[in-house]
């Protein structure tokens, strides 16, 4: 089975599909994805990407405040825990620290701020984490520990960070989950720590609609291609594409239920 651990099935480009989401998912379904997480990035957003999961069968959904946005100052543990209340709704996030693009100290700790609330939410809930992390290793790291993630367990999604970051994240229980970025020319740092993640942790998915796998980098990204990533990590682990999606959808249903 052929699961896309992460995507934003609200935010794709369907321009070659008549503007219509289920000829988009139908292709990915012709490609052998049976499984789609529709990650959610505000509040205000989460009814979208609510009403699609609720539409299909093959679709789960999470609820979350992306630390990009300006509504991450808002975030509200009551209100995550009672969205996440929904059979439909997997988990929390997604959530974390991304430092990239804003170096105000004041702003990373508004992130701060909402990155502990949801790791709160989400032990309250029972449900796992979908952690953003970038250019904030130590801090991810340290929020992590501080305030017990272990207890809800999740994954560090679209990973691009460095083994020593991924071990630690493992010893706290989390799964390690590759997009497309692994495929990228210039990802040989990252195709190694994709060889040292075990198989029994490792998750692959595409972000859509960002970040799509080479033959396709520079287009809009989809769930069909997570076929390609999952090839892709299939190469590096000296293994075959079938058990590569058979093991990554076992860690997706282990770590979600």
């Amino acid at each position: 089975m052929l699961i896309d651990s992460h995507c934003h099935l609200d935010r794709l480009d369907l321009s070659g599909y008549d503007n219509d989401l289920n000829q988009a998912l139908d292709f990915a379904r012709s490609r052998g994805v049976k499984k789609m997480l529709c990650v959610a990035i505000t509040l205000e957003e989460f009814p979208k990407v609510l009403a699609i999961a609720k539409a299909h069968r093959d679709i789960v959904c999470s609820v979350g405040v992306h630390p990009l946005y300006e509504a991450v100052k808002d975030t509200c543990i009551d209100s995550l825990i009672e969205q996440a209340k929904h059979p439909k709704v997997v988990a929390i996030g997604e959530t974390g620290l991304d430092y990239f693009y804003n170096k105000e100290a004041e702003n990373h700790k508004l992130q701060q701020e909402s990155f502990r609330k949801h790791i709160q939410a989400a032990r309250q809930a029972g449900k796992p984490l979908i952690v953003h992390t970038r250019d904030a290793r130590q801090d991810t790291l340290d929020i992590l520990r501080e305030e017990q993630a272990n207890q809800c367990g999740g994954v560090l999604h679209c990973f691009t960070e460095s083994w020593e970051m991924a071990k630690a994240a493992l010893d706290l229980g989390f799964y390690i989950s590759f997009s497309g970025i692994v495929t990228f020319k210039n990802a040989s740092e990252l195709r190694e720590v994709c060889r040292k993640v075990p198989l029994d942790r490792l998750l692959i998915e595409t972000d859509s609609p960002y970040l799509a796998p080479v033959p396709y980098r520079g287009k809009s990204n989809q769930p069909a291609y997570v076929k390609e990533v999952g090839q892709f990590v299939a190469d590096l682990h000296y293994t075959s594409f079938q058990e590569i999606c058979d093991i990554t959808a076992d860690n997706f249903q282990r770590l979600f239920r």
